[in-house]
């Protein structure tokens, strides 16, 4: 089998390595598009070999500026068809300010490059502005997040991938297997996404994640007094206390208590409770 070098480039994807991203997307993706090339040619044989460039590009904080820092081609100029800003490791609120690389993407947008994003990438696709009153998905719990913090942004996190074209979002901290999956469908058809697939054990391309939600409760709010009462009622959903035994456990009246807790995790007790209840009877929390 000829190596990559010896194959027809189809496309160049840059791979953004930003602080406290997930490199397991980076090299993930680095591989299953090398993978895909090796079934490309499997499928299509000696007149058909095609292979897809992959570059990883970092900010080099000296000059602050985006700079190529890994290339399956590295003797060849670059000419990047699509850039991917993979999954954070981090919540949303702990990420750092990603206005260089969402500069360059943006650039890049306008000389035809394709932009993408994976999970909490789609907070630095939104800094480049270019995905205002537009449908964009992101992990299903930063959806909310994201919303907040770029208001303009029509945020639709039931999609697990929203392909516009120019602009591909895909949902969860693993999707990163169906916006790659999506691009070789793409760049080298449907027989080899699907070769590559049974390969790697994964399945197609998905188009929701409301199936993935699960309950995830808020410990990062700063409440002291809510965040007690929480633990007690982790501790055992199937004997939870009442309104009124939160409330004193937390040293408040009711009313404030219901206002508070509302205000911290974002639902009311009861619901919290039935929520705990309901992840706890499928088997999730042990």
């Amino acid at each position: 089998m000829k190596n990559s070098t010896e194959r027809t480039v189809v496309a160049e994807i840059g791979l953004l390595i930003y602080p406290d991203c997930q490199l397991a997307a980076v090299y993930g993706l680095t591989d299953m598009f090398r993978i895909a090339a090796d079934w490309a040619e499997s499928i299509s044989g000696e007149a058909a070999l095609r292979a897809i460039r992959v570059s990883h590009w970092q900010v080099n904080t000296e000059n602050e500026t985006v700079e190529c820092v890994w290339d399956s081609h590295p003797d060849e100029p670059h000419r990047l068809s699509h850039v991917i800003a993979p999954p954070g490791l981090v919540v949303p609120s702990k990420m750092v300010s990603m206005a260089v690389p969402a500069q360059w993407m943006n650039t890049l947008y306008h000389e035809g490059v394709t932009l993408c994003s994976v999970c909490a990438g789609a907070f630095v696709l939104a800094e480049t502005g270019l995905i205002d009153h537009r449908r964009a998905t992101t992990h299903w719990a930063f959806a909310q997040a994201l919303a907040e913090r770029f208001p303009a942004v029509d945020v639709a996190a039931e999609n697990m991938v929203i392909d516009d074209g120019d602009i591909i979002t895909a949902g969860g901290i693993l999707a990163w297997t169906d916006l790659g999956l999506t691009l070789i469908e793409k760049l080298l058809g449907t027989g080899t996404m699907l070769a590559t697939a049974r390969f790697l054990l994964i399945d197609p391309p998905r188009r929701e994640q409301s199936t993935y939600a699960a309950f995830i409760p808020d410990f990062d709010h700063g409440d002291g007094e809510i965040l007690r009462v929480q633990h007690r009622l982790h501790a055992s959903f199937a004997d939870p206390q009442s309104i009124e035994e939160m409330a004193a456990l937390a040293g408040m009246t009711p009313r404030t208590f219901l206002r508070r807790f509302q205000k911290a995790t974002g639902i009311r007790p009861t619901e919290y409770v039935s929520a705990g209840q309901d992840y706890e009877s499928q088997g999730c929390a042990g």
